[in-house]
């Protein structure tokens, strides 16, 4: 009988954390939530204020589940953007990258950027054009 019921409890509690292993958190919930708040498309203004680079270019990226991507098939777009629109993003078009960071707040944002070689920085603006709920 001892055998039984050990059995019977050590399959019961096995039974719990599996199950507790496939519900997400109340936390995971809201941070999956959150990252969401930022998902469409962006239309970016980059400015150069340092080095020689074309001093102002505009460029569109698509968000979705917290994750850059380009909305334009001449360059790529990888980033992440945090629960709190914190974002980090590398532009690559040809041989040449731009690595940048910053914050989005409801609709816009706005932060840095600098080519990989050094060569340029400056800041970026962007602006939600179209949300996907």
């Amino acid at each position: 009988m001892k055998n039984v019921m050990r059995s019977f409890f050590v399959g019961a509690i096995a039974a719990l954390l599996v199950a507790s292993a496939t519900v997400p958190s109340e936390a995971a919930r809201r941070a999956a939530r959150s990252t969401r708040a930022f998902d469409g498309t962006w239309s970016v203004v980059i400015q150069t204020l340092r080095g020689d680079c074309d001093p102002t270019l505009r460029a569109a990226v698509r968000i979705y589940s917290g994750r850059v991507y380009a909305d334009d098939p001449s360059y790529q777009a990888y980033g992440a953007v945090g629960s709190g629109g914190a974002i980090r993003v590398t532009l690559v078009r040809g041989n040449q990258s731009a690595g940048g960071a910053g914050r989005l707040r409801g609709n816009v944002g706005s932060g840095w950027w600098r080519t990989a070689s050094g060569q340029c920085s400056g800041r970026w603006t962007a602006e939600r054009r179209f949300a996907n709920y």
